[in-house]
């Protein structure tokens, strides 16, 4: 995935959960967010983003905040991200295989999935989830509770039992990472929900990135842990 027309600004506050204020060449300037989770770790005052132009003259905003520096990492916000890397990866083999059919946005039950996909004529279901939270080199999901995360969860086990294979990928938005963990502080149900679902047999996969202001790409595997901490 790749960004033309990048800026570099500096943060300085977050009226809403889809402008931000950024101080860009000695200017105030408003910019979209291109993520409506709350960040609260990352978009700090001073913090060093990175921006996006539009030339499209009907935009409220001329620029989309697509990245942050946490320290000396590069952090990728951009919400749209995950799962265009995902489908990218996947279309290319990087699950061990080429599906012979891939299909975004595919319904099944009460839920919408990312990605639906066969391969050796099974069919199979991914849930993309972006993973942007870091606490010394350990990335977990999610920043806030998702209630909707638990359905996609549930759904993924449905349809598991019907025959499916099933996925949960968490796409982090940044590299070189230690492991990923449910974060069980901000949602403790979502944890035990994606254990469940382990459990039951949906695969659980987190891919770090390579990020770079142009863009970013799935880099490799990162280890999972389940385990609910005493």
């Amino acid at each position: 995935m790749n960004y033309k027309s990048i800026t570099e600004a500096r943060f300085i506050d977050r009226p809403n959960r889809f402008i931000a204020h950024v101080e860009l060449e000695g200017e105030t300037v408003v910019c979209h967010v291109k993520n409506t989770g709350r960040c609260r770790e990352l978009l700090v005052p001073g913090a060093k983003v990175l921006l996006q132009g539009s030339d499209n003259p009907k935009r409220k905003t001329a620029y989309d905040l697509v990245a942050v520096w946490k320290g000396e990492r590069l952090i990728n916000m951009d919400a749209n991200a995950p799962n265009a890397v995902f489908g990218q990866w996947l279309r290319e083999g990087g699950l061990g295989f080429r599906p012979e059919l891939v299909k975004p946005e595919f319904a099944h039950g009460d839920s919408r999935f990312d990605f639906y996909f066969e391969y050796g004529g099974r069919p199979c279901l991914a849930e993309v989830k972006g993973v942007t939270l870091e606490e010394n080199g350990v990335v977990r999901f999610p920043d806030a509770p998702t209630l909707r995360g638990i359905k996609h969860l549930h759904g993924l086990q449905a349809a598991l039992a019907e025959g499916y294979k099933c996925y949960a990928v968490f796409v982090v938005q940044m590299r070189h990472v230690k492991y990923f963990q449910p974060a069980w502080d901000k949602h403790r149900d979502f944890g035990l929900a994606l254990a469940q679902a382990a459990a039951a047999g949906v695969e659980v996969l987190a891919l770090d990135c390579d990020v770079s202001p142009q863009g970013l790409a799935i880099a490799e595997q990162v280890p999972v842990k389940l385990e609910m901490p005493e």
